[in-house]
């Protein structure tokens, strides 16, 4: 859909990297996944947490997170097409069981993205606007008044956003006497947000085009994938301070426990080397690196989601301020280390996935995909969330009013047809 987006939309202007926002109207925004970082060489770790249990201890044998484990039982197939019954899976905090709080250090780390022109000077839009987004002020402030951070009253209870998800998706395992209206009592997992020093990321000329309204002011920019990720991650080690997460790391403004935000402004990804595969709007992952024997030589995980604060009239569906980190958040939650493989599903919006990615299932459907919520005279716009009983096929779901999406429950009323093989064929 986005074939136009550099052959004609670019002449709109003299300036061949200058692109009107109208053109995101014709993008299908999405999230990324692990591949995206991947596909620059991040080091990743190999690990896997294992058959996980009712006993819901965590992942052994790593530094990261707080997080439990347990395990569903379903017929499907994995990646390879073999059968596969047992599906392991991770999440942060402590079982529902536990009935306890856990919170979370949350840094959010606002980046900086600045263009580079062919000289390596930030370039200039044709207007000579410097081309420098930066998520500081209002945005930032937007982000730490906003649900992520903020208690609201959910059906599951008065709490922050992607707790309110997981309460919901396990409201069957919760202490009857928990009714979630408290914060400092019964089963939460919560986000105590620290703003830290904010970090730079420079672009180089040849990997970026900038968006503007038709007023010439700017409304954002797509940048290639792999030069982001390079500017992103260590690919060293030990860390040196010229990336954005080694930077943070050595500053101690990240650590292995952390849920880490990286807040940019407008700042989306183009897959592929192409322009026209636009636009990953976030994605969460982490930064691994080798045990040392301060730790006990345990590998460290270091667990973040990147997403942008979306603008005003750039998207369609309502993608709009924290939609994409409404998403990151939720999948980060139930899928910490983007390893929690399900059989495979197929979406109402045709997406053939086979991972614990609660937004993926619905961020391609053209209606009812945002849920607003009104905090501090804002209308913000979340993304609904698929819960975990639709990935395990349990039916009817033992979820919070027997629902499968939320907050609005409508959203998502029907399970997946079963046994898929790879690529959503249907199975023997």
């Amino acid at each position: 859909m986005l074939t136009l987006l550099v052959a004609l939309l670019a002449t709109a202007t003299s300036d061949p990297k200058a692109l009107p926002a109208a053109a995101l109207k014709l993008s299908q925004p999405h999230s990324g996944t692990n591949s995206d970082a991947a596909s620059a060489g991040v080091k990743g770790y190999g690990g896997r947490h294992g058959q996980g249990g009712g006993g819901g201890t965590g992942v052994p044998g790593i530094d990261s997170l707080q997080n439990w484990t347990g395990q569903f039982t379903f017929p499907g197939y994995d990646s390879n097409g073999n059968p596969q019954s047992v599906w392991p899976y991770a999440m942060v905090g402590q079982p529902p069981e536990s009935g306890r709080v856990t919170h979370f250090r949350a840094p959010v780390i606002p980046v900086v993205v600045e263009l580079l022109g062919a000289d390596g000077n930030v370039a200039t839009s044709f207007n000579g606007t410097p081309l420098v987004f930066d998520p500081r002020g209002e945005i930032l402030h937007r982000v730490l008044e906003s649900p992520i951070f903020e208690t609201w009253p959910y059906t599951s209870g008065v709490t922050e956003w992607a707790d309110a998800i997981l309460r919901a998706a396990f409201f069957n395992r919760i202490d009857s006497d928990d009714n979630g209206w408290d914060c400092d009592h019964g089963w939460h997992n919560l986000l105590d947000a620290q703003v830290k020093t904010t970090r730079t990321m420079q672009i180089p000329y040849g990997y970026w085009f900038y968006f503007y309204y038709n007023d010439g002011s700017l409304a954002g920019a797509e940048v290639d994938d792999g030069a982001f990720s390079n500017a992103l991650f260590p690919t060293t080690y030990p860390v040196d301070n010229s990336t954005v997460i080694g930077a943070a790391e050595l500053a101690g403004d990240m650590t292995t426990r952390d849920i880490t935000t990286l807040l940019f402004n407008n700042i989306y990804l183009y897959e592929g080397g192409n322009p026209n595969n636009c636009c990953v709007l976030g994605f969460h992952s982490y930064d691994y690196e080798p045990g040392t024997p301060s730790n006990g030589n345990l590998p460290r995980l270091y667990v973040f989601a990147y997403a942008s604060y979306i603008g005003p009239e750039l998207f369609n569906y309502g993608f709009l301020d924290i939609t994409a980190l409404s998403h990151e958040i939720s999948e980060l939650y139930n899928d910490p280390f983007g390893n929690n493989a399900t059989p495979w599903y197929l979406s109402p919006s045709g997406l053939c996935q086979n991972n614990l990615e609660t937004g993926d299932v619905i961020e391609g459907l053209t209606s009812n995909a945002v849920f607003t919520i009104q905090k501090h005279q804002h209308t913000y716009h979340v993304q609904n969330e698929v819960l975990f009983p639709w990935f395990a096929w349990e039916s009817p779901s033992p979820a919070l009013n027997g629902a499968y999406s939320f907050p609005d429950e409508t959203t998502l009323t029907a399970l997946s047809p079963p046994n898929l093989l790879p690529n959503c064929v249907p199975g023997p």
